[in-house]
């Protein structure tokens, strides 16, 4: 085993991540929450949202969050996570809408499955619900503790001044924010690709594959879907659909189990997914161990009712 060469290859796929995926979407998101809340469109939105929200522990900009997760990407809700950290989101509301994030598919992986096979509506909806579960059980119930005040800062007054409300300076801010938060991901996303990497040149994962075996069967699960689902954990959400579109292309995995078991594997709640979500602010980062573990109760709804609803199918 070259560790060497695998923290490298790490190094390079995690910058490549960054530049080429989550720097692109997290400019343009930025950019349009940025406008949106200058002209006063944000604000009108989350006054009227927060209330159908306010049941599930979340608020309007945890909408946003929503919306980008399953029918834009992964990393476009990093910019909504970022903005409720500077717009001073108490850090229960934070914690709630992490969960949801962490409980709900991701669009760049339920899109490119859809031609192949996947459901998408329905998963799409039974995703929103997971994330909405995941939501209420942190607000409720894990992180209740938390506090509900808001966090005022200087600097958010600063932002919100109207000298500063140009679109020339909204777009230069949103893109050197963008930068930041994702270089900030970048540590994380290669800690969790080296460790992948140590993982499958140990043989580890093979031994994992096979000891899960008996247990699968037992449970009546396909044993095809160790390696998907490992991978997934693992390495995260794109990876999962190399592996799963592969699967189905050579017949080893078919329609109704890829679907059935959607609920358990379409999620960002996996290595790189930690990485780059706790990377959007110090405050998201300090409650996230509340939010894993609604978001576990939203996995586990999601799961169960994805694979009774197309168990027949």
């Amino acid at each position: 085993m070259n560790i060497i060469e695998i923290i490298m290859t790490s190094g390079r796929s995690a910058v490549d991540i960054a530049l080429y995926t989550l720097i692109p979407v997290m400019v343009v998101m930025m950019v349009i929450m940025k406008y949106l809340e200058s002209v006063g469109i944000l604000a009108k939105i989350i006054n009227i949202t927060a209330p159908l929200l306010k049941p599930f522990g979340l608020t309007g900009l945890s909408l946003f969050a929503l919306i980008q997760l399953n029918f834009v990407s992964f990393a476009a809700p990093v910019a909504t996570l970022a903005m409720m950290e500077k717009k001073g989101v108490s850090d229960r509301h934070l914690a709630a809408t992490l969960a949801m994030l962490f409980a709900m598919g991701q669009a760049n992986v339920l899109y490119p499955l859809a031609p192949l096979g996947l459901h998408w509506l329905g998963t799409v909806l039974i995703s929103i619900a997971g994330g909405l579960i995941a939501g209420a059980a942190t607000w409720y119930v894990f992180g209740r503790k938390l506090p509900t005040k808001e966090v005022i800062s200087e600097e958010d007054a600063e932002v919100h001044s109207p000298q500063n409300n140009g679109i020339l300076y909204i777009i230069n801010s949103a893109g050197a924010e963008s930068i930041r938060l994702a270089l900030g991901a970048v540590p994380m996303l290669i800690l969790s690709l080296t460790v992948v990497g140590i993982l499958k040149s140990l043989g580890a994962i093979t031994l994992l594959e096979q000891g899960l075996s008996p247990l699968m069967h037992v449970l009546n699960i396909p044993t095809v879907l160790i390696m998907p689902a490992l991978v997934k954990c693992l390495a995260g959400g794109t990876a999962y659909l190399g592996v799963a579109t592969e699967l189905l292309k050579n017949g080893a995995l078919n329609v109704h189990t890829l679907n059935a078991s959607a609920g358990w594997l379409i999620q960002t709640f996996d290595l790189p997914g930690l990485g780059i979500m706790l990377g959007a602010g110090f405050r998201v980062a300090r409650v996230a161990r509340f939010a894993m573990l609604g978001a576990l109760v939203g996995i586990i709804a999601r799961g169960i009712v994805q694979a009774v609803i197309f168990a027949g199918t």
